[in-house]
């Protein structure tokens, strides 16, 4: 009995190693460097971010035949028409703007400052997150129709849709457990040889309306049926087209992969013009290719597929081309264009995952914002895994069903990115500009908000992720709060001469609130502090002050730079929390000098509950006790750690 219970821990403590192992050749320190990428042409990065923008179009069609009817044509060509003079301008400048692979939500970070600016970026996430939670499982259900509805798939999986999925989703996390890394040969395989047979079917059903002009009287007569004015049809598909917002996804995805890009041999980090110039050529291209096959495949399918075919249980359903493929070349064909399509969704699932890795480590522990396990892939992998489970369960992997969800994620992210454009165009007095980027803003607003209407759960499902992302990562900071926060420590010249000068003697350093920064503050402060902690007349002590700088952030590079103040000498700095920054310093200053420096304080008055707020929200509070705590946990030997001194 004893053996077993030793054999489960060692197993569960083994698991628990396996789970938390990080690739220490990649990860060094408290936060995750910025890795270097391999670049490529932008050609093969557009096959990257095509596995998730062109893969759509194996449920798109059969979607928008299910939204629109008769006319998801005309309802296309609008969605085409807000693709190319909309979301392709848009993007290009996000490109020009931020060009390391930030995207929209970096720019808004950085435009909205403080914790407005912060809270907005974790509910952006929370709309990052049904997007792409939903994209692994809405192309895992696809891929499952793909399978289930082959002529060549045994009967008894007919009536196995969600077990299907799940496994599907199970495979693609065991592959991210195993450990994976970006394979864009792969992506180019799969992109050209997807896009290749998408044309060989548009083609071959383009040739059968041509030879059948049966097919085309009979579309104008459903479409004339209800409404016989052209400008009535066309405000009636303004209206419908939001549902189709599907065909929209991939500009966030082609924008964060620019680090991939190869520029030019005269790029420099702050102005790399070359990647610029090709990423644009990225996103016009995957535009143009998409907005090809969006207008084309919606019109034959439309065309000449049965509308009850459509339908949950026909056999377009979900896969309104592969049906076409099987009808008019084959089962031979058709399995073939069967396997290229389960293998593009398959893999525009793991681009999916790949984006919600990068997420967390990009964003939430720069806010302190995430728990130390974060850190690790493989955690995340079984969390989302998890996540991806009960979305499955919850929609019975029906591919119509997720449709609105993900048409949400990807409309408040490009609706976020207008906003983001044109909030840059104003601060930088471009008033063209920023009246054409307001009116597609309005656009994609108004796209957004009759998405929301028509299909609440999405907004449902990312006000889930937003609820649990903001509570998680707010009991992350308050948790996190007593770390050092430093990334690192910077002194200036005259600041290291001080420094040199104390460690002749004891190193006492008195803590004080800059006011007016004269002669008269330092002496009465001075005066103060020895008569409170009985520190003799001829001992020499410097000043020490933080200022605040922005308290929603977590972790800063602190550089000190030295004050002389008629005799008086200051060590000045800024940070994101002042007790943070005294510990960091104060350490800093016991290993560069080998000896242990003394910090006094004066006491606070009032309620601690209040103090303790201030802290978490403006980086103040309780100095002493706060800088004491973040030292107890920093340093484990009491004999090494700095001494705090409290008089009054």
């Amino acid at each position: 009995m004893a053996k077993s219970i030793v054999s489960t821990k060692r197993l569960g403590s083994q698991l628990i190693h396996w789970l938390l192992e990080e690739d220490r050749g990649e990860k060094e320190g408290p936060y995750r460097k910025e890795e270097s990428h391999r670049q490529h042409p932008w050609w093969q990065v557009m096959c990257l971010t095509g596995v998730d923008y062109f893969s759509t179009l194996g449920y798109q069609p059969g979607i928008a035949a299910l939204a629109a009817g008769a006319l998801s044509p005309i309802a296309t060509l609008i969605l085409v028409l807000l693709t190319l003079f909309g979301a392709l301008p848009i993007y290009r400048r996000i490109a020009a703007e931020s060009p390391h692979g930030e995207g929209s939500i970096a720019m808004l970070e950085r435009l909205l400052p403080w914790w407005q600016g912060k809270l907005l970026v974790l509910c952006l996430l929370g709309f990052v997150a049904t997007d792409f939670i939903i994209t692994i499982t809405l192309s895992a259900a696809d891929a499952t129709a793909h399978i289930i509805e082959n002529p060549l798939t045994p009967n008894w999986l007919h009536n196995q849709t969600i077990a299907v999925t799940l496994i599907l989703v199970a495979l693609l996390s065991a592959v991210f457990l195993r450990g994976f890394r970006e394979a864009i040969g792969i992506a180019v395989v799969l992109v050209g040889v997807y896009l290749l047979l998408n044309f060989i079917v548009v083609g071959v059903g383009s040739y059968q309306i041509l030879t059948h002009p049966g097919a085309i009287a009979n579309w104008q007569t459903a479409l004339f049926a209800r409404h016989s004015n052209p400008l009535l049809l066309i405000g009636i598909s303004l209206l419908i087209f939001p549902k189709l917002a599907l065909g929209l996804s991939g500009f966030e995805t082609g924008v964060t992969v620019m680090p991939l890009v190869k520029g030019s041999n005269n790029d420099t980090p702050q102005h790399p013009k070359g990647r610029i110039r090709n990423t644009r050529k990225l996103l016009t291209t995957a535009a143009l290719i998409m907005s090809f096959f969006l207008l084309t495949t919606s019109f034959i399918t439309t065309l000449l597929i049965p509308v009850a075919e459509f339908a949950s249980g026909g056999k377009a359903n979900g896969r309104a081309l592969a049906y076409l493929a099987h009808l008019y070349l084959g089962n031979g064909f058709g399995t073939i264009y069967d396997l290229s399509t389960i293998s593009i969704l398959w893999f525009a699932g793991a681009s999916a995952m790949a984006g919600l890795l990068n997420i967390v480590p990009r964003y939430l522990p720069r806010y302190g914002m995430a728990p130390n396990w974060a850190r690790a892939t493989r955690p995340l992998v079984l969390v989302y895994t998890a996540i991806a489970f009960v979305v499955t369960i919850i929609f019975r992997a029906n591919v119509e069903a997720q449709g609105g969800a993900y048409a949400t994620g990807v409309l408040v992210l490009i609706t976020s990115a207008a906003f983001a454009v044109t909030l840059s165009a104003h601060r930088h007095r471009q008033k063209r500009a920023r009246t054409v980027l307001g009116i597609i803003t309005l656009l994609f607003l108004y796209t957004t908000i009759v998405n929301i209407i028509e299909r609440p759960e999405g907004i449902k499902i990312a006000g889930f992720f937003i609820g649990t992302i903001i509570f998680t990562s707010l009991v992350s900071r308050v948790w996190r709060s007593t770390e050092l926060r430093a990334e690192r420590i910077e002194v200036d010249e005259l600041a290291g001469q001080f420094l040199a000068e104390e460690s002749q003697g004891a190193i006492r350093l008195i803590a004080n609130r800059l006011n007016t920064g004269d002669v008269l503050e330092y002496f009465m402060k001075e005066k103060e502090v020895r008569e409170d902690n009985h520190i003799p007349p001829n001992d020499p002590i410097l000043f020490l002050e933080i200022m605040v700088s922005d308290a929603s952030e977590f972790a800063d590079v602190i550089k000190v730079k030295g004050v002389q103040v008629g005799d008086y000498r200051i060590l000045r700095a800024e940070s994101a929390a002042v007790p943070n920054a005294i510990a960091a310093l104060l350490l800093y200053i016991r290993d560069h000098t080998g000896k242990i420096p003394h910090a006094y304080f004066g006491w606070v008055e009032g309620n601690p509950i209040q103090y303790l707020l201030r802290f978490i929200l403006f980086g103040e509070g309780d100095i002493a006790v706060v800088t004491r705590e973040v030292l107890r946990r920093a340093e484990k030997n009491p004999h090494k750690r700095p001494g705090i001194h409290v008089g009054g």
